[in-house]
């Protein structure tokens, strides 16, 4: 493999699936890994088996944010990828959602990648390089009956990732959008044997985002979808 131009990372919105994936990944990148979540006992397992180091964070207050990116520069360095995985997830019919938790969810979604990119990208553009990546649904291009919540935020996150690309792409710093267009394989939905590779494996994911992260700047990706081979929607 073509040697790995990132030694630190940061996950935002860190959890057992997608974020699993890529922490071990970059871990055997020889990638120094920094998990964010709210509740970091659920990560105590995963940063034992990759060696990566655990913050607790709130991705959609700015002070908590700010504070983040201190933390993780004194343990490790400036991260020089940050991906940000962190959603808001919110179901029900329009006319029934409770608009302070459609706010808090678009804060999540969308806000929170903004106050992150934007701490990510004052200390890259001091070094003139580094990669920030954001992890997007089917709903960044679709929007689902009783999922105007979600939709909003993933749309949103989208636009904030084309302007970052644009903007920070020619300084050095590479944006990319990730499309999940698809369920993820995990133990709450796991693979039904009549239907092998139905759902995405959250490794090959992780793999893809690897990828994107070792291609060369005359030839940077600025967004990548993904969906099951089989796909019937």
């Amino acid at each position: 493999m073509t040697e790995f131009p990132y030694s630190s990372a940061l996950i935002v919105g860190a959890g057992p699936g997608l974020s699993a994936s890529l922490a071990r990944q970059l871990a055997e990148c020889g990638v120094k890994v920094a998990l964010a979540a709210r509740n970091t006992d659920k990560l105590n397992k995963l940063a034992g088996e990759t060696g990566a180091l655990t913050f607790a964070a709130d991705a959609a207050q700015p002070a908590s944010v700010a504070a983040l990116f201190d933390d993780v520069a004194a343990a490790i360095g400036a991260p020089e990828v940050v991906i940000y995985n962190a959603s808001g997830r919110l179901r029900g019919a329009l006319a029934e959602l409770d608009p302070a938790a459609v706010e808090q969810a678009i804060a999540i979604s969308a806000y929170g990648g903004f106050l992150v990119s934007q701490q990510a990208a004052r200390r890259m553009l001091a070094h003139g390089r580094g990669a920030i990546l954001f992890t997007g649904a089917t709903a960044s291009i679709k929007g689902y009956a009783e999922s105007a919540a979600f939709a909003m935020g993933k749309f949103a996150l989208r636009g904030l990732a084309q302007s970052a690309a644009r903007e920070l792409g020619p300084k050095g710093i590479h944006v990319a959008h990730f499309i999940i267009d698809g369920g993820i394989r995990s133990q709450m939905r796991r693979e039904d044997p009549a239907k092998p590779d139905a759902t995405l494996d959250p490794g090959a994911i992780a793999r893809t985002y690897i990828n994107v992260l070792l291609q060369h700047r005359s030839a940077w990706s600025q967004e990548i979808e993904m969906r099951p081979w089989t796909e019937s929607f």
